[in-house]
């Protein structure tokens, strides 16, 4: 009889631990599965914000054509860097893909708005301007969008490396993320010339 009462005893603290593991993994799995999506919502966001830049390229490279017809290399190259930067689709694996491609777009974009400043009768086209603002406003959105899918990258990363979260990660396939980082040769003035 005191033998049934010592397993009884075993098999009940066991079934407690494992309810408590159980209880545990549950959480712990449930917890980063939220942080990751969280983070891959940040990032559908920034595709967003960069879509909606590649959608007003047009309207702007049609404002341009019709008063700086032979700035023909100019607008091509836009056109070309759009079209790249569109074919890529973002995901976590080539964010430095893509935001290489966004990068050489917004080059050729800063190069079409010079050409805004070189044709008095194009700056004052009022097409042209609100196609400037709505750029600028997006190259905010899009700045914002970064530093959230970085801040919830950071979040997700710190989740899934942590002890011993770290052990089911790992077991489960958690991997971590990158972040956008600043361009190559970002961190340099640009040269202005007159």
């Amino acid at each position: 009889m005191k033998k049934s009462y010592v397993v009884l005893i075993v098999v009940a603290v066991i079934a407690v631990i494992a309810i408590a593991l159980f209880g545990w993994v549950k959480s712990t799995y449930n917890g980063m599965v939220s942080v990751e999506e969280e983070a891959t919502t940040a990032l559908a966001n920034v595709q967003s914000a960069y879509q909606r830049r590649a959608d007003l390229i047009p309207n702007l490279v049609q404002t341009v054509k019709g008063y700086a017809s032979h700035e023909k290399e100019t607008l091509e190259g836009v056109v070309n860097a759009r079209s790249k930067a569109t074919s890529i689709t973002l995901n976590a694996e080539n964010i430095k893909e893509y935001q290489q491609a966004q990068g050489e777009l917004s080059s050729a974009l800063g190069r079409l708005i010079a050409i805004g400043e070189a044709y008095p009768d194009l700056k004052a086209n009022e097409n042209f301007r609100e196609l400037q603002v709505q750029l600028e406003g997006t190259e905010n959105r899009i700045n914002v969008e970064r530093n959230n899918f970085n801040k919830a990258v950071q979040t997700y990363n710190v989740a899934i490396r942590k002890f011993p979260s770290n052990l089911l990660a790992g077991i489960f396939g958690f991997e971590k993320m990158d972040k956008f980082e600043a361009a190559a040769g970002s961190e340099n003035a640009p040269k202005v010339e007159f």
